[in-house]
């Protein structure tokens, strides 16, 4: 067995030790871990900062742009951002051990439908050190013990970070392996825990393309994900143009690097000619370039012809694919066929249309007159995310604390046996 595999056996060994603590691990305990944790989080700044330099220094090292480096950075009003999102994951409901429903049998048999953490989570993601706190809270919240394993980039950061956490573990009485963290940038390792599905329950993959393509061949248990976030706006006929604009606008300008931004315009024809304009006006503005149809270039003459390629690219950019669409059906039929079944709006005045859109438009989230940067655990009252899941099995859209948790069925009888 080669070194790596040692490490990963251990890591999957303790963790999965933890997990059957962490089970049954009051609601209070918990409470308490995380306020202790943001406590140590304050009072250990400096030294979280300190550690994060090491990073930032060798960010150059990694090819780091001027974004990722400003997602690595972590300061003292950062620090207290994430010690308030730990206060915020503290008030959430605990769902371990809520009763889903109930029933009782003729024979007198109560079964329920109790909701359980799923065990131990393989938690993997770039960059940002905050996503560190973030995951660990969610996954210990929900009863679940996680391995942890950031980007290189982030190594020292994180190292500080699980420091604190596994240091509020012990203080508060929880299993001291309920939060571990990869420490090492081996990519062995990772390969390695994807193939221990007799101790890891699922893993979740938080970043790029090909981390998740890698993860998702690799794994031999559940994998909680999204690979894409080519999201439509489609803009109806009885549109509210001002309204339509607005959302245009959020969807893809407010941050166009995150997976709930807009990447493609859907118009109808009916509106084109007098609504194309203005929405050349306003990206035009916001400085985002337009990839666009044949009718979508005569109305925004400084477009660029789109390609087949455009409307299948999620940019994470300021750059913008469109499309006239002659009616609600073309526009399914095209979100369909490029889509990655993430997230799509409807701006429309017309309730027939709002209500096709959403029966007919297969993503995991679909609005109606609303942007599509509300695809977000925050947002849509879960409180906090680990994720966002495009897949139908399990968990779908965001992912918070009771997508973190399956169920088991639990018989009470007084001595019935089955005739």
């Amino acid at each position: 067995m080669s070194e790596w595999a040692r490490y990963a056996d251990q890591l999957a060994s303790q963790a999965k030790l933890a997990s059957r603590g962490l089970a049954i691990a009051s609601g209070g305990q918990k409470q308490r871990w995380l306020i202790r944790s943001a406590e140590l989080l304050l009072s250990r700044a400096n030294a979280i900062v300190a550690a994060n330099a090491v990073d930032l220094a060798k960010a150059p090292e990694f090819g780091l742009n001027a974004a990722a480096v400003d997602r690595l950075t972590l300061t003292s009003k950062r620090l207290a951002d994430i010690a308030e999102a730990l206060h915020d994951v503290a008030g959430l409901p605990d769902p371990v051990g809520e009763v889903i429903d109930s029933s009782v049998r003729p024979n007198g048999l109560q079964v329920m439908r109790v909701r359980v953490p799923l065990g131990v989570v393989f938690f993997i993601y770039e960059s940002r050190p905050n996503v560190t706190v973030d995951a660990a809270s969610l996954c210990v919240k929900s009863g679940n013990a996680v391995i942890l394993r950031g980007g290189k980039e982030a190594l020292h950061s994180n190292v500080a970070l699980h420091r604190v956490l596994q240091d509020a573990l012990v203080e508060t009485g929880l299993p001291e392996f309920a939060v571990q963290l990869v420490q090492t940038a081996e990519r062995d390792v990772v390969g390695e825990l994807l193939k221990r599905n007799d101790r890891i329950d699922v893993t979740i993959p938080r970043g790029g393309k090909s981390l998740i393509e890698r993860v998702s061949a690799e794994a031999r248990m559940p994998v909680i994900k999204h690979f894409d976030g080519i999201c439509h706006v489609f803009v109806d006929k009885t549109a509210d143009f001002k309204m339509a604009l607005d959302i245009l606008k959020n969807s893809k300008c407010q941050r166009p690097g995150v997976c709930n931004a807009a990447e493609c315009l859907l118009v109808h024809a009916g509106i084109a000619e007098q609504f194309l304009p203005l929405v050349g006006e306003m990206l035009h503005a916001e400085r985002v370039e337009v990839r666009g149809c044949d009718r979508t270039c005569r109305s925004i003459p400084w477009a660029k012809a789109a390609t087949e390629t455009d409307y299948r690219t999620e940019y994470l950019d300021l750059i913008l694919s469109a499309k006239v669409v002659d009616d609600i059906s073309t526009a399914i039929e095209h979100i369909d066929h490029y889509g990655s079944h993430h997230t799509e709006t409807i701006v429309t005045n017309d309730l027939s249309s709002a209500r096709r859109f959403t029966a007919e438009v297969d993503s995991a989230a679909v609005m109606v007159n609303a942007s599509t940067r509300f695809n977000d655990g925050g947002e849509f009252g879960l409180g906090a995310e680990i994720g966002i899941s495009t897949d139908k099995f399990h968990a779908r859209g965001p992912c918070g604390l009771r997508e973190l948790t399956s169920y088991k069925w639990v018989a009470h009888g007084s001595g019935q046996i089955r005739g």
